[in-house]
């Protein structure tokens, strides 16, 4: 039996950059009775919020010291504090003003080099390029756009490949990972998944064999990739209907 359930979030638990179902926010309520529940995105942690912890339906804070949330790929830890009933960090390894800046010029760069860079379809107040911290994230069409627009943008990656391609040119210092529907997360090598994956491991005092990992981007190149050469035991999913389905299966045979 796993104790722990990590999951990618986009694709994985729901529709890009959107909350989760309500069938999804049901079943993790009741898996956080058996397993730690852990979550790890590229994305920012208001993030998590908005689009997992707030759709829980009545979580007790009993439940909620089960929910282990890896921000921007397990680079950023938040766990529950039961006496304060709030979040807090546990860790944080940040990128340098230097990095960011030298990582937000090559990205930039290289989109419209190929023209890819999409500013003119942004929101108002919508930005492609997103200091995370940990990490630097294109979004070719921003993070406001519509569901169906992003995933028309670049079905199959290749647009985003190509960016990555000039990218590692230009600066081969940094790692780049597509994620998402139109994300490329930018962070310094090793500070991917599995250094997430390894810190999950660490501070919730498990083994590989005790973790099973939800994601959709498990293919080379993908940022649940690393997780895969880490050797966790991995189900590839399509989209947050196949998580639910084996989700359902699991708590099934409980």
């Amino acid at each position: 039996m796993k104790k722990v359930l990590a999951f990618d979030i986009d694709q994985t638990l729901n529709v890009a950059k959107t909350p989760i179902t309500d069938e999804i926010a049901d079943l993790l309520i009741k898996c956080l009775d058996h397993f730690e529940i852990c979550p790890i995105s590229g994305q920012k942690f208001d993030q998590f919020l908005i689009q997992i912890v707030d759709r829980l339906p009545n979580p007790t804070p009993k439940q909620l010291s089960h929910l282990h949330l890896f921000v921007a790929q397990g680079t950023q830890y938040y766990r529950y504090n039961t006496q304060k009933k709030d979040w807090e960090q546990v860790y944080n390894y940040p990128l340098t003003d230097e990095q960011v800046a030298k990582i937000t010029a090559t990205i930039e760069q290289s989109a419209k080099e190929l023209g890819l860079w999409e500013e003119d379809k942004l929101a108002e107040g919508d930005e492609i390029i997103e200091n995370r911290l940990s990490q630097v994230t294109f979004s070719a069409l921003g993070q406001k756009a519509g569901t169906e627009e992003k995933y028309a943008w670049d079905p199959d990656c290749k647009k985003r490949e190509k960016i990555v391609a000039r990218c590692k040119e230009l600066a081969p210092e940094f790692e780049y990972e597509i994620g998402g529907t139109t994300s490329i997360n930018a962070i310094t090598p090793g500070m991917n998944k599995e250094f997430g994956m390894a810190h999950l491991l660490e501070e919730l005092d498990v083994e590989k064999s005790d973790v099973l990992y939800f994601g959709d981007m498990t293919q080379p190149g993908g940022n649940d990739y690393p997780v895969v050469q880490m050797g966790i035991d991995t189900i590839t999913v399509r989209n947050h209907e196949d998580t639910a389905f084996a989700l359902r299966g699991i708590l099934g045979v409980l």
